[in-house]
């Protein structure tokens, strides 16, 4: 095994293992939705909240709540919200997996870095996924993700920037379920 494979393996296992031994964590966000043939190149800020399999994260006019089985994503504008299982099985790049996950499901490897304190770590699935390769900016001294990139078949490519990054701040269930009660006249679709 190469030198800089063994550095790799152990940057993203200590990035792993941090992550893990929050009880939550809590980043806020810029993003950008970019598709050169579409012309496309939008901005946005959003909110990321999660804790084990749950998470919570706002942006663009939407919400996506997940308590671990259910995925609820509220969309403000029609005021509805669509409800649908947690599928498991597709091992789906989810928040929870990117901040705590890198496994033989991906081939990774080192890219050259613009700053000195930021590592560049390419992942490529290895098997098809909605996404053709992600790469992470970890800060080296932190053992934080830092930035992600996602490259998807469309040609689409978002591009995550983390503005603060806070740990164990206070959590209950409540954060990781959608209640129907404080959004009067929603409409559900339940899709499961």
């Amino acid at each position: 095994m190469r030198i800089t494979s063994i550095i790799l393996c152990l940057l993203v296992e200590e990035v792993s293992v941090k992550a893990k031994a929050s009880k939550s964590i809590k980043v806020d966000f810029s993003f950008t939705m970019e598709n050169a043939k579409a012309k496309i190149n939008e901005e946005k800020t959003g909110t990321l909240l999660v804790s084990g399999d749950k998470y919570k994260m706002t942006a663009a006019g939407q919400t996506v709540i997940c308590d671990g089985i259910t995925i609820w994503t509220y969309i403000k504008e029609s005021n509805e919200v669509q409800v649908n299982s947690l599928d498991n099985k597709d091992d789906a790049l989810t928040p929870s997996k990117l901040l705590t996950s890198y496994n033989s499901n991906y081939k990774s490897k080192i890219l050259k870095s613009q700053d000195p304190g930021i590592e560049s770590v390419e992942l490529i699935p290895n098997t098809g996924k909605n996404f053709t390769r992600a790469i992470l900016g970890i800060d080296k001294a932190k053992k934080q993700v830092t930035s992600f990139k996602l490259f998807d078949k469309s040609g689409n490519t978002f591009t995550y920037k983390i503005k603060t990054y806070l740990t164990d701040t206070p959590v209950t269930n409540a954060d990781f379920t959608f209640d129907a009660k404080k959004f009067p006249g929603v409409e559900v679709i339940d899709m499961r």
